[in-house]
């Protein structure tokens, strides 16, 4: 009888040390609660201790965390309506806080920290033009909103480092989707005549270049040739004028075959002269 109450005593110790021992591991913090108050905070990593029973413990990641939400739709300083999906990181650095206005939990700390985050990017991105939205800063606009968002974060024991712009699109149920192809086919309609035009004008020149270079090739050749022509032509009647002055009866009858080749050359010529003329002294057989 003793034996097995002294084992029971040993089982009932052993237990309620497992029951007070607990870890922290790197990168997280915990808190003690004593029958369902809050008793202690931010306790480190490490081995630690608490009442068995009376006392429990939680345990949070205090490492960077991103948070997702769902889009959330804005309008521009234009009126025009744009979703924008974002996520924000962010970080608990006073669990004794974070518990006590969410209870430990991180559903409820994401849909408290929601509307804080749209709230203030509401204010910003009615301020701006939908071009500003898309093409500007981003970072810019959301260090400008972080003061105001971290007032709000402060009172669920949260820190947000920063917010990230995932997507800005516009709706589709939108008629500003509408305008923007509208006036994105407007603006390739005109790109495309200031190009086509450019080219129309370039082609001009061009051809214009081209029947100028003609122009003076031809001209060129023409007074190469006109050149050529005469020098042969007084070479010709250099050598004629030399043939002539060596022998001028042979010259006499070269010249006549010229003409008799020239007059008859088509084979169907006809020429009416007397017999005794002297275009036909070569061809009397008398000679």
């Amino acid at each position: 009888m003793k034996t097995s109450v002294l084992v029971a005593v040993i089982v009932a110790v052993l237990l309620g040390l497992l029951g007070s021992v607990y870890v922290v591991r790197e990168g997280q913090t915990a808190l003690v609660l004593n029958l369902g108050r809050v008793a202690r905070t931010d306790i480190g990593p490490g081995l630690h201790f608490k009442w068995p029973i009376v006392e429990n413990t939680q345990i949070f990641d205090r490492r960077f965390d991103v948070v997702d939400f769902s889009p959330e739709r804005y309008l521009t300083s234009e009126r025009k309506d744009v979703s924008v999906d974002f996520v924000a990181i962010g970080l608990i650095y006073d669990v004794g806080e974070f518990y006590r206005a969410t209870g430990g939990d991180e559903r409820v700390a994401r849909d408290r920290l929601a509307p804080i985050i749209k709230d203030s990017l509401r204010n910003e991105i009615n301020a701006r033009t939908l071009t500003e939205l898309v093409s500007g800063d981003r970072s810019e606009m959301i260090a400008q909103q972080l003061d105001g968002i971290n007032k709000g974060a402060a009172t669920l024991g949260m820190r947000i480092i920063d917010i990230r712009l995932k997507q800005i699109e516009l709706p589709t149920d939108s008629d500003v989707i509408v305008q923007v192809y509208d006036r994105m086919r407007a603006e390739r309609k005109q790109v495309a005549s200031r190009l086509r035009a450019e080219g129309d004008e370039q082609a001009r020149t061009i051809r214009a270049e081209g029947d100028r270079e003609n122009t003076v090739i031809i001209a060129e050749a023409e007074r190469d040739a006109q050149r050529l022509r005469g020098e042969g032509d007084a070479a010709a009647s250099e050598i004629y004028a030399r043939a002539t002055a060596a022998n001028p009866g042979f010259y006499t009858f070269y010249r006549s075959l010229e003409s008799y080749r020239a007059s008859f050359a088509d084979g169907s010529g006809v020429i009416v002269l007397d017999r005794n003329d002297p275009f036909l002294q070569y061809l009397r057989s008398d000679r």
